[in-house]
């Protein structure tokens, strides 16, 4: 595979020129709602109320929030609680247990997130931004590009849409919570970093100020950017970080994940050691098979060589057999490579499992569904 002579400009800020999603209570700490009703002539101490409906009883009907006056209502709704996103169209699989989103946002851009109720748990993937700027030839996102990042809010919203759909019971099972988060939807979290963390600060604060959730349930993706992987692991959060690797040399990964010709395999996996080495959470090295691509047997044994010589028992390996986007060269693997692959990780004593597909047979890979709208 050639090299990509044109290295990836780092996007690491927002894009310019673009009109902000409106303020939201999400987008804020506890002070800086008060503040922002203060500002708009409102009372304050308002604002734990908001929060508690929003966060603890996830409600966004004004009509059902009854400890607020009934003349003020509408104003202290519009001031801190705006409507961020409309769902378009939501698509269920696996008898139901999986629904997957489209929305809207306010200037019209198209986001996905989805909501995979498992026995044990239920865990809402969500994106962070309107398209993505990583270019990976094989994901559907990265084909249209960077939109915008998205807000605090916006991420968060789609979360406590999901909590509101399981508190409702309209998930088979029963009501339920949202119990773990993961950011692997539509964009690259840490090219987002300051709206990512703030989102995941307002998930992991204790409600009625966040959501309650637990840091360790809490899992962000990225597909290498070194100084936003050092920067996480000094946040003193201790979410679980999942590198996108997808190619244990340089050459196949400069072309899988082009941001690899600014930072190389070497750099990006020592980055993902410090962060093990800072917050001693094990993490997480996705990796997804592609037929004839990355699946040979001798990049099994690469891999494990690679992430042994920073030590042992400090990844879990997360095999993803590629859900393929219509009319692409890249497809999942064969069963026999994805088993022999397993086979020589695990016996280089590197935890390893393939992850539980879900949603092939609803656009299930990521970007699909806003691809086709």
């Amino acid at each position: 595979m050639s090299v990509n002579p044109n290295p990836l400009p780092l996007v690491f800020d927002e894009p310019r020129g673009r009109k902000k999603p409106p303020r939201h209570l999400a987008d804020l700490d506890e002070d800086g709602r008060k503040q922002l009703l203060v500002d708009a002539g409102l009372p304050g101490f308002r604002a734990k109320q908001l929060s508690n409906h929003y966060f603890t009883r996830l409600v966004n009907d004004p009509a059902e929030m009854t400890d607020l006056p009934a003349a003020q209502r509408e104003e202290l709704v519009s001031a801190l609680l705006p409507e961020l996103m409309t769902p378009l169209r939501t698509l269920e699989a696996d008898k139901g247990t999986t629904r997957k989103t489209l929305w809207k946002l306010f200037d019209g851009a198209l986001v996905e997130s989805v909501l995979m109720r498992y026995k044990d748990r239920t865990t809402m993937c969500v994106s962070s931004q309107a398209g993505c700027g990583m270019a990976c030839p094989f994901c559907a996102t990265g084909q249209g590009g960077l939109q915008r990042n998205m807000s605090t809010a916006e991420i968060v919203e789609q979360v406590v849409a999901g909590a509101r759909v399981m508190a409702a019971g309209e998930v088979p099972g029963g009501p339920g919570r949202v119990s773990n988060v993961v950011f692997m939807g539509m964009g690259e979290p840490l090219a987002n970093y300051k709206a990512v963390i703030g989102a995941v600060r307002r998930l992991t604060d204790p409600t009625p100020a966040g959501l309650g959730m637990s840091a360790r349930h809490v899992t962000v993706s990225t597909v290498g950017l070194v100084p936003r992987i050092n920067q996480l692991a000094e946040e003193g959060i201790p979410v679980t970080l999942a590198l996108s690797l997808h190619a244990p040399d340089d050459e196949l990964r400069n072309e899988l994940v082009p941001i690899n010709t600014r930072f190389s395999v070497a750099e990006t996996v020592d980055a993902a050691h410090n962060y093990f080495a800072k917050t001693g959470r094990r993490v997480s090295i996705e990796y997804a098979m592609m037929r004839g691509i990355n699946d040979q047997a001798h990049r099994a044994d690469l891999l494990g060589d690679v992430l042994n010589e920073r030590g042992h028992g400090w990844v879990h390996v997360n095999l993803i057999p590629l859900n393929p986007t219509p009319g692409s060269k890249w497809t999942a693997s064969d069963p026999e490579d994805e088993r022999e692959f397993v086979r020589r990780l695990e016996a280089k004593g590197i935890s390893t499992t393939v992850r539980d597909t879900r949603g092939s047979d609803i656009d299930g890979a990521c970007g699909q569904l806003a691809a086709v709208e």
